[in-house]
């Protein structure tokens, strides 16, 4: 069914409740873990369909998108058990939470003005029966542009959605058709005019089909009978979702030219060794070959999942401008494209003019546990390449390009879009942006200490209490290490 249902008045809603934080990710994101459940109402304009435009107001700078999944109530409760409360579900669909935190600090903590304007809410397009779904085994992505942004699951909500609906009701009538918004994953941020925004939410097999939101400019400005737009530091921070200065221009994580610096003093054998101390054993990508032996890699993960070749997909995705090409087309500069090729490399997943694009982009690497084709031209290139073997044939021999920006698997590893991508001599590492200015740190101080440790076993001394050091080396290291 699609969301047309509030076209009719007899199902329109007669409100909309959100929560303010419910995914682990985005608390750990704000900094804060609330106990309990907290909530806002926004107004029934703001609902809006799949393909609607989202207006930024005159005069903001900062409008967010929050990737959502909407409950739709199916019958009107009051004061239903946890035990009953989702049976008072009809059904689940995607929803989008825009805001401009321009106008945040004026509704202290309502949200009606920053949340609240027309068109803020779209959901749609599909609607899932909620009968036929397992509240905690849905999962929700959004889109950016083409690029993934935005993915999580219910499985481990602070707040379950049986408990939103019996908590709200507790107090609240809960009418047919109202429509709960139950928090946004960690990723939101802000979007500009000309962004196209999509968000989609499935489980059990069934999907909502993506929510798409298309931004504009407002050109009517806002007079001073009210708050006016106003942004500071802080607002943007919160906004983009992080401190300003660890984002790009393009509001996305930043490798700066100092933190590059830092990540290429270390080897990846010692940042392995941090990662294990901070609990990630699982950060390799193994058994790819570089075509830049000596070349460090250091960049930001793309990636690009293929699919093994089916012919009749293969005849509607492999040929065009396919998903692999967009991946090649979408590089920058810093960039990693990651190909999920199923470790099998009997067929080139690039060769020597993919390779080129990326190069001419900018990109700093490319990543395939698959094969490679052109082998000779490709490692005459600039670009560093790390492939899992070579092979002359192309990719329709045994892989369908498929999608982009998604979290794949590479040489048995787990990428997501935007990680970090190490890579040396020793390997190629994955390591969580969130982490690697703790990891990198921790790194530069191992490797001291390591220096230290080698030049007293260079002057003779025994490698017993000196490696690891025992209290009596401590000392000794703080005394060479603040010469």
């Amino acid at each position: 069914m699609t969301a047309d249902i509030w076209r009719d008045a007899a199902l329109a809603p007669t409100k909309i409740i959100a929560v303010h934080i419910n995914y682990p990710s985005r608390a750990a994101q704000r900094g804060r873990t609330p106990a309990l459940p907290s909530y806002f109402l926004k107004p029934t304009t703001s609902v809006a369909a799949s393909g609607s435009s989202v207006e930024r107001p005159a005069g903001c700078e900062l409008l967010a998108f929050e990737g959502e999944i909407a409950l739709v109530i199916g019958t009107r409760v009051r004061r239903v058990s946890l035990e009953d409360a989702w049976d008072a579900v009809r059904f689940v669909t995607a929803a989008n939470d825009f805001g401009v935190y321009d106008l945040r600090y004026a509704d202290k903590g309502s949200n009606l003005r920053s949340k609240g304007a027309d068109g803020f809410t779209p959901v749609g397009p599909m609607l899932l029966p909620a009968d036929g779904l397992d509240p905690a085994a849905l999962r929700i992505r959004t889109w950016v542009n083409g690029e993934l942004v935005q993915e999580d699951t219910t499985a481990t909500l602070l707040f379950p959605f049986a408990q939103l609906v019996a908590d709200l009701s507790q107090l609240i009538t809960l009418e047919e058709g109202d429509i709960i918004l139950t928090g946004t994953p960690a990723g939101a941020s802000v979007v500009q005019p000309g962004d196209v925004v999509e968000v989609e939410v499935d489980g059990a097999g069934q999907m909502t089909g993506k929510l798409t939101s298309t931004i504009t400019q407002g050109t009517v400005p806002l007079t001073g009978v009210g708050a006016l737009p106003k942004a500071d530091d802080q607002q943007r921070a919160d906004a983009y979702g992080t401190d300003l200065d660890k984002l790009d221009q393009r509001g996305r994580f930043a490798l700066t030219d100092e933190l590059k610096r830092k990540i290429n003093s270390v080897g990846t054998a010692t940042l392995s060794s941090q990662l294990r101390k901070h609990g990630l054993n699982n950060v390799s990508i193994d058994g790819l070959t570089s075509t830049k032996p000596g070349m460090r890699l250091v960049g930001l993960a793309r990636t690009l999942r293929f699919v093994p070749n089916r012919e009749d997909l293969f005849a509607a995705h492999g040929g065009g401008y396919n998903a692999q090409k967009q991946a090649f087309d979408a590089l920058n500069p810093d960039d990693v494209l990651v190909m999920d090729c199923r470790q099998d490399p009997g067929a080139g997943t690039l060769g020597d003019v993919l390779g080129l694009r990326a190069q001419v982009r900018g990109a700093a690497g490319i990543v395939t546990d698959g094969g490679l084709r052109d082998v000779a031209a490709v490692t005459a290139l600039d670009i560093p390449t790390y492939f899992g073997g070579a092979h002359p044939a192309v990719l329709g021999r045994k892989h369908v390009p498929w999608d982009i920006d998604q979290t794949v698997a590479c040489g048995g590893a787990t990428v997501q879009p935007g990680d970090v991508i190490v890579g040396d001599d020793d390997g190629l590492l994955v390591i969580p942006p969130s982490m690697i200015e703790e990891i990198v740190d921790a790194a530069i101080e191992q490797e001291r200490q390591e220096t230290f440790i080698a030049q007293q076993v260079g002057r003779g001394e025994k490698v017993d209490g000196l490696y690891p050091m025992n209290e009596a080396w401590k000392q000794k290291y703080q005394e060479w290490d603040g010469q």
